[in-house]
């Protein structure tokens, strides 16, 4: 993308890594490393499989390294994060000032069709679980949903018991002023 953007936030370190390990061998046009690394710098990753994949390339490596990685070197360091314990919380125990968030559930696709409506308030800063959450507390039979936990963070599988599938190749897509969100709900 003109922005520096390759692909999405999510393959972005693998795309990363590609160009970079064959940069020597395979390049069909010049791309600007120094604009696809301002998008990966500028994002706060938080998903652990993200982060696995853009940190290879933020080290100058790839996944094609590791045979030949000095892991004796990096004994006893391990990264210290701070994580707030609520999203009600910053990183620091300041309390987040409240905003109001307009969310909608939308199907035309499957069985009785439906769209539903809400206003909910949380933390400004919140997850789109914690919008969720809220929405579902307020009306369960409504806005209620189901997740499971992948290696990629947590996966919104059922929404108003309307479930994705693999097999008709469903899913839900969340949208924020028409646009697909970059990331996941957590």
């Amino acid at each position: 993308k003109g922005n520096g953007m390759i692909g999405n936030i999510y393959s972005m370190g693998l795309a990363l890594q590609a160009l970079e390990a064959t940069r020597k061998f395979y390049a069909p046009r010049n791309w600007d490393c120094a604009q696809a690394f301002s998008v990966v710098y500028a994002h706060d990753y938080q998903q652990p499989m993200a982060i696995a994949q853009v940190l290879p390339a933020l080290v100058g490596r790839s996944y094609l390294d590791v045979a030949g990685l000095d892991c004796a070197a990096t004994k006893n360091t391990s990264p210290n994060q701070q994580l707030p314990l609520s999203p009600a919380l910053g990183t620091h125990g300041v309390p987040r000032a409240p905003i109001q968030v307009h969310y909608s559930i939308t199907n035309k696709l499957q069985g009785i069709h439906f769209h539903y409506s809400t206003s909910v308030t949380v933390p400004s800063g919140s997850t789109l679980l914690w919008v969720l959450e809220v929405a579902a507390e307020e009306n369960p039979q409504t806005f209620s949903f189901q997740t499971e936990q992948t290696s990629w963070g947590t996966y919104v599988t059922s929404i108003h018991g309307l479930a994705a599938s693999t097999e008709d190749r469903t899913y839900w897509q969340f949208l924020s002023a028409g646009d697909a969100l970059e990331e996941g709900g957590g």
